[in-house]
Parts: structure tokens; C-alpha cells; sequence
């Protein structure tokens, strides 16, 4: 709306001087033309490189020319030319990713910028001055979103190297504990060959398959470092451990329950799934506590998706659904943890890690929902897990 008033003004200004230096005159709208075009381009650094630079030689060639010229000329400085230019201006300093281009084609802009009212024939130089502020204004603002960019980068990557660094941690251990039931099972087997060797059969086929899962498990831990100042987590106490956090979210903060599929408590979920279905939960009771605080009921499910056919395509699903707050009536409430946190790209981080998916949206009641799938392998018999 703003470029369009300020592209009827420019329009108006040319058709005033246009009786007096003829239909030529008009071609000094082109310049605001490609910038405004440019302006409008996607987002994208290349789109916005290319587009800039033809602003630039546009608005620098009208100049040129205007000043070289041998008959008098009039107002061929544009308001939308200028107004382009600007935001042209803020958008190089901002999104272009690598320095020196970036610093070029700003510096490029804002001589432009302060460069375009010497086509007037009076008053140029003190318009020019006046532009330098909000050109200098311009170049803050760009270095300044520019910056907040860079520091959200550097949070998020290093909130997912966090998450790398812990799920290394329990990866180990829980290899650790299957390693473990191997060499008990090897040793059973050892044991018994003399006096039941039809037993020995079934335990190195546990044996085998204990050893696939575990070096399934050790795939996830390349590039991935480990610290060493955490504590060992034990398999298979997945539900007692929702259970608990549940329980504790309910004492403090809210009235929270706890649902569970019996189908869901057959399953064996990897022990890195395991792990990231607890860390899941807490994530969401902690947005609750947080974000949602006074909510009448917050209720965690655990259940099975997909088909029944068989336990490869069956997934497990976490849902941590909290109604409306009293606080967040709005219709446009932002959801749990607000737009743009990193508390929910780390815990992506992780759900991705181990094959899931994680989705967070507002519920039907106005309400929100965390939702993860996590992927399921089959009971594994004699497995120490």
C-alpha cells in the first residue's frame, strides 16, 4: 500500500516536468521500478544478490546520466526508488550469508541511497545529507537482525549438540547392558552344552540377535561424543519412570493422568527410544508448568499407531495434551514454549535421532498437544532388555 502511494506521487512529479522536457522523462521511473521488483523477489541470498545489484545499476546509471546531462533537468529522484532502496538495504546487511558480499552490496545500496537527489537541480545536496541518517539507521538495523540471527544459530546448534551429547551417553550405557546379557547368555551356553545341548541353540540365536540390536544401537553413536559425569540409566522401567514424572507433575503443579495401552506395555521399544519417550514427556509436563500454568488437566497417552500388521509398522505414540488455561483463552495463544524456542528444536533433535517424528499444535479444545511416533522392533526372547 505504501509503495503504491509512493508510486502515484513519483508518477505525478514526472508527468509535472514531462511537458517540459517531453515523454522521455518517464524512463526516471525505472529505477524504482527494479527496486521495487527486487524488493519483491523470495527471500532467498541468491534472488536477493541478483535483485539488489540490478537496483543498484539502475539507480546509479539514472544518476549518472541525469548529472551528465547537457540540457537542464528536473526532479528524477524517486520517493518509491528511495523507499526500495532502503529496505533493499536492511535486507543485504541481513540475509546475505557470507561477509564481504554482504558488506559490498550494502555499501553499494547506501550510496545510492544518499546519491540520488543530486539529479535535483536545487536542493540536492542537502537531501542527500538528510538520507545518510536513516541510510546509517538502515545499516543498524540489518547488522542488528543480522546478529540476533547468528546468536539463534549458534543457540540451536549448540542445544542440538547437547542433545547429541546426552543421547551418546545413554546409548553407551544401555550397549553397556546388552553387552552384558551376551556374555551372560554366552557363558549359559557354555555352561549347559555338555548336559543340554538342545538348549544351546536357542541362546546363540538370542545371542545373535542381542548383538544386531546392540550394534544398531552403536551406528547412532558416530560423531557423537560422550561425557562422563552422568548417571547410568537402566532399560525397561520406561512406565514405572512416566509414572513418576507424572505423579510429581500432579503433586505440584496440576491434575495430570496417565494413560497407557495395554498393547503399548507388550511392546519393546528400543532402549534409545526409551530414553527419548521419557525426555519427551518431561519436555511437555515442563511447557505445561511454564507456559500453561493454572490448566485444569494436563493427561499423557502412550499408545500404538499404524498397522497391525506386523511390528515393523506399528510405531509408539506419546501424546502430552494439556487444556486451555485460563491465561491462554486467546484464540491466538502461541503454543507451549513459544514460537521460535529452542526447547523444542533439542528435543527434535533427539526424536529424529532414533527414527521419530515430533509434532506440536493447538487441540480442539483450545488446548495444545505434543505428539511423537517412535519406531518398534520385536520382543526379543531371552533378552537381557
Amino acid at each position: 500500500m505504501v509503495m503504491a502511494l509512493l508510486w502515484l506521487l513519483d508518477a505525478f512529479g514526472i508527468e509535472g516536468t514531462a511537458g517540459l522536457e517531453g515523454n522521455g522523462v518517464w524512463w526516471r521511473a525505472v529505477p524504482g521500478l527494479v527496486a521495487a521488483v527486487a524488493l519483491l523477489l523470495p527471500g532467498r541470498p541468491p534472488a536477493l544478490t541478483w535483485g539488489a545489484g540490478a537496483a543498484v545499476l539502475a539507480s546509479w546509471v539514472t544518476t549518472l546520466a541525469l548529472l551528465t546531462a547537457v540540457t537542464p533537468t528536473f526532479a528524477g529522484w524517486g520517493l518509491l526508488e528511495t523507499l526500495c532502496l532502503l529496505l533493499l538495504l536492511v535486507r543485504a546487511a541481513k540475509d546475505i550469508p557470507r561477509p564481504w558480499p554482504a558488506a559490498t552490496l550494502s555499501a553499494a545500496l547506501g550510496v545510492a541511497v544518499i546519491a540520488a537527489p543530486m539529479r535535483l537541480d536545487e536542493g540536492g545536496v542537502v537531501f542527500s545529507f538528510l538520507l545518510t541518517f536513516p541510510t546509517g539507521g538502515a545499516v543498524g538495523l540489518g547488522c542488528y537482525l543480522r546478529s540476533l540471527d547468528e546468536r539463534r544459530r549458534r543457540a540451536v546448534a549448540d542445544v542440538r549438540q547437547s542433545e547429541r551429547l546426552e543421547l551418546a551417553r545413554e546409548l553407551h550405557d544401555f550397549v553397556a547392558h546388552h553387552v552384558t546379557g551376551i556374555v551372560v547368555q554366552a557363558q549359559a551356553a557354555r555352561a549347559i552344552r555338555e548336559i543340554a545341548p538342545e538348549q544351546v541353540d536357542p541362546l546363540l540365536r538370542s545371542i545373535e540377535q542381542a548383538g544386531s540390536e546392540t550394534l544398531q544401537s552403536m551406528r547412532k553413536l558416530v560423531r557423537v561424543l560422550r561425557e562422563d559425569d552422568a548417571r547410568a540409566v537402566r532399560p525397561g522401567d520406561l512406565f514405572a519412570e512416566l509414572g513418576e514424572l507424572v505423579a510429581a507433575f500432579a503433586e505440584r503443579d496440576a491434575p495430570a493422568t496417565l494413560q497407557v495401552a495395554a498393547e503399548a506395555r507388550q511392546a519393546r521399544p528400543a532402549p534409545e527410544v526409551e530414553t527419548s519417550v521419557r525426555n519427551v514427556v518431561r519436555e511437555g509436563l515442563t511447557n505445561v508448568r511454564r507456559h500453561a500454568s493454572g490448566s485444569p488437566s494436563v493427561s499423557v497417552r502412550v499408545g500404538l499407531s499404524g498397522s497391525d500388521a506386523g511390528a515393523g509398522t506399528r510405531r509408539l505414540r506419546v501424546e502430552v495434551h494439556n487444556a486451555p488455561s485460563p491465561r491462554q483463552t486467546a484464540p491466538n495463544a502461541e503454543p507451549l514454549g513459544g514460537r521460535g524456542g529452542l526447547g523444542l528444536v533439542g528435543l527434535t533433535e533427539r526424536t529424529e535421532a532414533v527414527g521419530g517424528t515430533l509434532h506440536a499444535s493447538r487441540a480442539e479444545d483450545g488446548g495444545w498437544r505434543l505428539t511423537a511416533e517412535f519406531p518398534l522392533r520385536g520382543a526379543v526372547t531371552g533378552s537381557p532388555a
